[in-house]
């Protein structure tokens, strides 16, 4: 049941961030996209930029976007990338970015109005 309601609970923060990217003129290009070895929540695109969106949701203020993400999470979304990058060779020819999404849902998806925090180029990975 707990596992259940995490995954609406992710699937609900993936759709806010998905709409407050769109509205920011990003086409979402990808939900989801999970490989042996990783994950990417949201790929987006706006202009020559590929953002590789990690969406984080918080029930308070405990941590910016940059620590919300660990150095073992940072080497999933890159080994996911490289995998999108493996069967999409054109993304090579863009710019991409590692983004981070934090959302502050203090009652969860019955919060009335979530916070948006979204740090571009929250990290680099090698």
């Amino acid at each position: 049941m707990k596992r259940d309601s995490n995954k609406h609970l992710g699937q609900w923060g993936e759709a806010l961030c998905a709409n407050y990217l769109h509205r920011q003129g990003y086409t979402i290009l990808l939900h989801h996209y999970a490989v042996r070895g990783g994950e990417i929540d949201l790929l987006a695109e706006k202009g020559e930029t590929l953002a590789v969106v990690e969406v984080k949701l918080r029930s308070g203020r405990d941590s910016s976007g940059a620590e919300a993400v660990t150095a073992h999470k940072r080497q999933c979304l890159r080994r996911a990338m490289d995998t999108y990058i493996q069967s999409h060779p054109e993304a090579m020819e863009r710019y991409i970015r590692f983004d981070v999404c934090l959302i502050t849902a203090p009652c969860g998806v019955h919060t009335q109005a979530p916070e948006i925090a979204y740090y571009e180029n929250a990290f680099y990975t090698p």
